[in-house]
Order: structure tokens, then C-alpha cells, then sequence
């Protein structure tokens, strides 16, 4: 069994090698849930469902804004447009947010972190 993201973050960039049974593998772990992809690191997320996608929801990653251009947000397994007030926190920020399912989420985002982007990601967990 691989190693789980046991403190609740991942120091590092890393690609997402897999996702899906509720979770996602990166850098030889797993994790079961949602996760923030962040300049800092990996970090667990408390986020499960779209409902949840709010500003409060993405407090870390505002804390690291300045580093980051784009933000490729996992809806789940549909596309579900994000709220108003996040679009609105985001674009405060100078940070373009994408919302998609998460599979094409995670793939955009592997591609965009080999090119050396600034991008993050907020993945929302998948059973399928």
C-alpha cells in the first residue's frame, strides 16, 4: 500500500498519476478525498461536494495567490459553474479559474505543471 498524505500535505509540485475510488495518487501516495494543488504543496481538502466551492473553501490558496495564474477546479464529475462571489474573490486575486470535471481538471493540470505554469488546482473527489 503507498503511502497516504498523512499530515495532511505534500511539500512539492507533483503531477497527479491517478484518480478516481474517491481519491488520487501523486508522488508515490495516495489520498483518499479532495485536494488543493498549491505552489506549497499538496494539501488535503476539506471540500467534497460543488456546494462547497466557496471562498472560505479556498483560504489557503488565496494566502498564496501571488505565485499563481490559473486555477483548474475539479467540479466532481460533471462541470459545475463556480459561484459569483468565488469567480469575483478569484478575479480580485489576478487568478483565472477553470472549472471542469475533475478528470479533465487533473489531466489540464498535469499538462500545464510540465510546461512549468503557475497554475493550481482544487480537485474535488471522484468515486468513478
Amino acid at each position: 500500500m503507498a503511502p497516504s498524505l498523512g499530515g495532511g500535505h505534500f511539500p512539492g509540485r507533483a503531477a497527479i498519476e491517478a484518480y478516481g475510488n474517491g481519491g488520487f495518487r501523486f508522488a508515490g501516495m495516495s489520498h483518499r478525498g479532495s485536494i488543493l494543488c498549491l505552489p506549497s504543496g499538496i494539501w488535503a481538502w476539506d471540500a467534497e461536494r460543488p456546494a462547497d466551492l466557496d471562498a472560505a473553501a479556498f483560504a489557503r490558496l488565496f494566502a498564496e495567490a501571488e505565485p499563481i495564474d490559473m486555477l483548474l477546479v475539479g467540479t466532481g464529475t460533471d462541470l459545475v459553474p463556480l459561484a459569483a462571489g468565488l469567480r469575483q474573490a478569484l478575479r480580485d486575486r489576478r487568478i483565472q479559474a477553470d472549472p471542469m470535471a475533475t478528470g479533465a481538471a487533473v489531466r489540464t493540470y498535469n499538462i500545464l505543471l510540465a510546461e512549468n505554469r503557475r497554475v493550481a488546482g482544487a480537485f474535488l473527489a471522484v468515486e468513478a
